[in-house]
């Protein structure tokens, strides 16, 4: 019982940095440390937008091929038609 754990060791430690020296250096750690976290979330935010930013500048342009695919495709099945309707056959 007279000796002490490595628990009270650490929690002496911690009373002397906190009184001698580490009270303005702890308010620092933590103030950089939160400018760190919301550059952070900056970072993934912006990130993000221009993953946004990229897919709506794809999208017209995926429109634009699916709408001229679409009106090429309809243009050849109506030409079979047509084709059918001269030839008189059906098939």
């Amino acid at each position: 019982m007279g000796t002490f754990s490595i628990w009270h060791w650490l929690i002496v430690l911690v009373v002397v940095l906190v009184l001698f020296g580490g009270g303005g250096k702890i308010p620092k750690l933590m103030r950089d440390m939160g400018k760190g976290i919301n550059a952070f979330k900056k970072g993934l935010k912006e990130e993000k937008d221009q993953d946004e930013e990229k897919v709506e500048s794809e999208t017209p342009e995926r429109k634009t091929i699916e709408t001229e695919a679409s009106a090429e495709a309809g243009a050849s099945v109506a030409q079979k038609e047509k084709e059918k309707e001269k030839t008189g056959t059906e098939g």
